[in-house]
């Protein structure tokens, strides 16, 4: 018995790489610039920007093009859910970082310098208790609550957890109007979680005196809360993305993966900001 083996498409080679390294280096280079105040600093990251930017549009349009034409078979989606996979692994381990450093802050750093000699010969009237800015004298803040603005996102993000899931079962059975209506809700929540974002660091300079650099404390929550806030923009603009392709009658039930990786990608935002909301707000 024979049997047929699927050719696996080999892309012509591509100018997009280069592009793409040209403009991470100009972002980094002008971002160090602009903070060390060199004139050139901030053109320079700007064109980086602009350059990533024509990077992205370019080489992803040539990827949906040649999806769209057939030249994709299962070889090459099951290459792409390989590396979608060990893509939000490293964006965990990213995030594990920063867990990590609350972690030891709170568990073991705070606690071991407000005890024994520590306290009594370093740092004489420390209280070892979260939040704190730490031992160095340093302007008084209110920590930020959990219940507020923080429960309202989370029950944000939860909604848009659910309306995503309810476009991809849509997609799955045809129906096309409830793939692009559960799209549409889920771009419009991220929208309004960012927007609730922004006025709640907004509150926490202006009324609670907390700040990126009120010690330890400060430092994890805009650390934390802003590079997830960070992501969930990256998301929306995905899912944003995908929504115009479904509007242009992209997508079929047995073919939408670029439709799954952003959804895979918003459902990790989702569980990291649920243990941000219990480790960071709540305990």
């Amino acid at each position: 018995m024979t049997e047929t083996l699927e050719k696996y498409f080999v892309p012509e080679p591509s100018k997009y790489p280069i592009f793409g390294s040209i403009a991470l280096l100009m972002f980094g280079s002008g971002a160090v610039m602009w903070l060390h105040e060199v004139g050139a600093g901030p053109w320079v990251f700007f064109l980086g920007v602009a350059v990533l930017i024509y990077m992205l549009f370019g080489w992803f349009g040539q990827v949906v093009r040649e999806s769209e034409t057939g030249k994709y078979g299962r070889q090459v989606d099951r290459s792409f859910r390989w590396s979608m996979g060990w893509f939000i692994f490293s964006e965990v381990m990213f995030f594990a970082a920063f867990f990590g450093a609350l972690f030891y802050a709170r568990v073991f750093s705070v606690p071991m310098l407000g005890s024994g000699d520590n306290e009594a010969l370093l740092w004489p009237g420390f209280a070892a208790a979260w939040p704190t800015a730490g031992p160095q004298p340093a302007d008084a803040f209110t920590p930020m609550g959990a219940w507020g603005i923080p429960a309202l996102n989370t029950l944000i993000l939860l909604s848009s957890g659910a309306t995503v899931t309810w476009a991809h079962y849509g997609l799955l059975k045809g129906a096309r109007g409830q793939f692009k209506l559960g799209l549409l809700l889920t771009v419009l929540l991220g929208a309004t979680f960012l927007g609730f974002q922004i006025y709640e660091y907004l509150h926490a300079y202006a009324d609670l005196n907390l700040r990126l650099d009120s010690g330890i404390y400060g430092s994890t929550f805009f650390m934390l809360t802003g590079f997830h806030g960070l992501h969930v923009t990256i998301g929306a603009i995905m899912l944003t993305v995908m929504l115009g392709r479904a509007i242009a009658g992209h997508f079929t039930p047995e073919h939408h993966f670029a439709f799954e990786a952003a959804a895979w990608y918003w459902h990790f935002v989702d569980v990291v900001w649920l243990l941000l909301f219990v480790v960071v707000y709540w305990l």
